[in-house]
């Protein structure tokens, strides 16, 4: 049975990717998936593309960035427009605080007009997704966006390519620091997410050639 995409892009929000230039390698896929709403625009694109079939929201961006959506919605609206038409995920039912303001969400999206289309991920195939990791050896609080994302990856698409996964603060081969994200340098919660467990098994499945791992800049045609 073949796979909906032949070539499937997954763009974590690594540090790795700043003056990558892996812009338009990204966006050559057939399909790309990122993670919790990442700018894309202006000094960001040449490092990591524009190109978004489908991108994350996890709750708490609402909640952090936007106020969880109780007031003005117009800051959310005008930073979705950069995703085109794509698919909007919300991970909203495996928490019950989350409901309502994902319900805000969807609600200033289909009032706002704009093109972005929101879907919802099933909590039983996150709870089974934990399971089935946990059976490979992984052990963790709960699932980053990024396991998720290349998990479906993996089910939907013939060749999967991971750029902006490296959960380190240096790079692999400059060895000069990095900010935590492309861009902005907030840590993510140790407590919740074990990053460098997961980066484990993405190299195992690198070396056993079922996904393609991108470390190295673009620029230089490396791969």
């Amino acid at each position: 049975e073949s796979s909906p995409w032949d070539t499937c892009s997954v763009v974590g929000s690594g540090g790795i990717l700043t003056n990558s230039g892996c812009g338009k390698m990204i966006d050559s896929a057939d399909f790309v998936f990122r993670c919790n709403l990442p700018p894309l625009e202006d000094e960001f694109k040449n490092d990591v593309g524009i190109k978004t079939n489908l991108v994350t929201a996890n709750p708490s961006i609402f909640i952090n960035k936007y106020e969880s959506l109780t007031g003005r919605r117009r800051a959310l609206v005008d930073s979705l427009h950069q995703y085109g038409n794509s698919l909007l995920l919300f991970p909203c039912f495996s928490f019950g605080f989350t409901r309502d303001v994902c319900q805000r969400a969807v609600y200033a999206i289909e009032d706002m007009e704009i093109p972005i289309q929101p879907i919802f991920i099933n909590p039983l195939y996150l709870e089974r997704l934990e399971k089935f990791w946990e059976s490979q050896g992984l052990k963790q609080r709960r699932p980053s966006t990024g396991l998720y994302l290349t998990s479906l990856a993996l089910e939907l698409c013939e060749t999967v390519h991971l750029y902006g996964f490296w959960p380190f603060s240096n790079h692999p081969y400059g060895l000069f620091p990095l900010t935590n994200h492309y861009y902005d340098n907030v840590p993510y919660n140790r407590r919740v997410h074990a990053m460098p467990n997961e980066f484990y098994h993405w190299v195992q499945l690198h070396n056993k050639g079922v996904l393609k791992l991108h470390l190295r800049d673009c620029k230089s045609g490396q791969v």
